[in-house]
């Protein structure tokens, strides 16, 4: 166990690795004393709600987090697109503001402008962002040492939203990013900026080859990683379902039961000066099947007979029963003949099988979808669940004076498509091919 001093001077020598002295701030550090009644209550402000419910924290640092190809940088522009149109439901819908984007690993002539136009962004408020030493020039961004410029630019620019991709190498040099205290140095101030300037800090974060099937707890490095956010997501692809999904492993300032959201990457064409580039467009298709934490669970199952055993006996127990039943009973019945809840889960996309609400209390009802030609029933399953903000009709401010997004078609996802009039251009005579899923850019 260590005292107090000991720990004072694990920090001290934390502090100096990063080029922070302690003659610095020596004689200005004091303690300050505040009643609870001298400080005015609010309300969470969300950057980002989905259906009413806040995912996205305004103020807060959040992780995307994922496998290498799960599309979690797609992630990234897709909300820095949103951004910087107005277009993304939550406190910033109908301001455009601007985006800081510190790319580590990617060519900005290649790849992250030739992903933002796809994304529809607004490249007039979009900065890259790079320290720049008098010796040496250009530098990779190093946190904590650059805070307080970073936090002075955010200021100067009205930066609504700063991506870090990835988070790990924007760590200052000096720092362990596989001891708490360590990085802690680094994310406790980050998070502390983000609070004063308002703005959403979302940094990309890689999986680590753990095999543990919770997203925040794979994130490769420290447990800081998953600690200090306010909202994690994971993302993976779903090949039982052939789609990907994201799913919000933590949530500290809203609801932690949230669903998964189903989504693809799109192949965009955008001609650039030399050629055409081909980039992958990140598109939400409506609540997945299934949660990050199942398809983890799932990859570790090494007998897929199981699920193809449960394909057969799904659709035949339902054919038995008129063609639907309740879940309740599919699952009773399933569990008697030992196939385990998880593998029937697994097994509905395949035998045509989905679930539907039954009405108020009444849970939901497992259907064989070519049994029935209710087109308004099929109809309504289909559509992807869509934020309160893009059910409204079109007003000024959203889809009209800000010109940034067309109106979502149905299936595409909780949000406006981005990419329709006022967005970046696309040629007609280089059109998009979104029906083609990218796997060139998945990231």
């Amino acid at each position: 166990m260590t005292d107090g001093n000991d720990s004072h001077d694990e920090a001290r020598e934390i502090l100096e690795r990063n080029g922070i002295t302690e003659a610095a701030f020596a004689g200005t550090r004091t303690l300050r004393i505040t009643r609870a009644s001298e400080i005015e209550p609010e309300p969470v402000v969300w950057a980002w709600l989905d259906e009413g419910e806040g995912r996205v924290p305004a103020g807060a640092l959040s992780v995307a987090a994922g496998r290498e190809g799960t599309g979690k940088s797609s992630f990234g522009m897709w909300m820095a697109a949103h951004i910087t149109r107005g277009t993304l439901p939550g406190s910033f819908q109908g301001r455009p503001r601007a985006v800081f984007y510190v790319a580590v690993e990617d060519s900005w002539r290649q790849t992250i402008v030739p992903r933002l136009i796809g994304a529809g962004a607004d490249l007039d408020l979009v900065y890259r962002v790079e320290a720049v030493e008098s010796e040496y020039g250009e530098t990779t961004l190093s946190l904590p040492q650059d805070n307080s410029l970073m936090e002075k630019a955010i200021t100067e620019h009205d930066v609504a939203l700063v991506v870090l991709d990835p988070l790990m190498s924007c760590i200052g040099k000096g720092i362990d990013t596989h001891r708490e205290r360590d990085v802690r140095t680094a994310l406790d101030p980050l998070a502390r900026m983000a609070d004063r300037t308002g703005a959403v800090l979302l940094g990309i974060a890689h999986f680590n080859k753990g095999s543990s099937t919770d997203p925040a707890s794979l994130i490769t490095g420290s447990g800081a990683f998953k600690n200090v956010p306010r909202a994690v997501f994971g993302f993976a692809r779903d090949d039982d379902n052939e789609c990907r999904v994201m799913t919000q492993a933590k949530n500290s300032l809203g609801r932690a039961d949230l669903p998964s959201l189903a989504y693809t990457i799109e192949t965009r064409t955008v001609p650039t000066r030399l050629g055409d580039a081909h980039v992958g467009r990140f598109v939400f298709t409506g609540r997945a099947d299934r949660t990050v934490d199942e398809i983890l669970s799932a990859g570790q199952e090494p007998d897929r007979g199981d699920r193809d055993d449960a394909v057969s006996w799904l659709r035949g127990y339902l054919e038995s029963q008129g063609g639907e039943a309740s879940s309740k009973d599919v699952k009773r019945a399933a569990a008697a003949d030992d196939i385990s809840e998880r593998t029937l889960q697994r097994a509905m996309r395949k035998a045509g099988v989905k679930a539907e609400r039954a009405g108020f209390g009444k849970g939901s009802v497992w259907r064989i979808t070519d049994y029935f030609t209710d087109t308004q029933s099929d109809a309504a399953s289909a559509v992807a669940p869509q934020s309160r903000q893009s059910r409204q009709p079109s007003e000024p401010g959203a889809n009209g004076a800000t010109g940034g997004a067309t109106e979502a078609p149905s299936g595409q996802g909780s949000l406006p498509v981005i990419g329709g009039e006022g967005a970046h251009p696309i040629p007609d005579s280089a059109p998009a091919t979104p029906d083609q899923p990218s796997e060139g850019h998945p990231e």
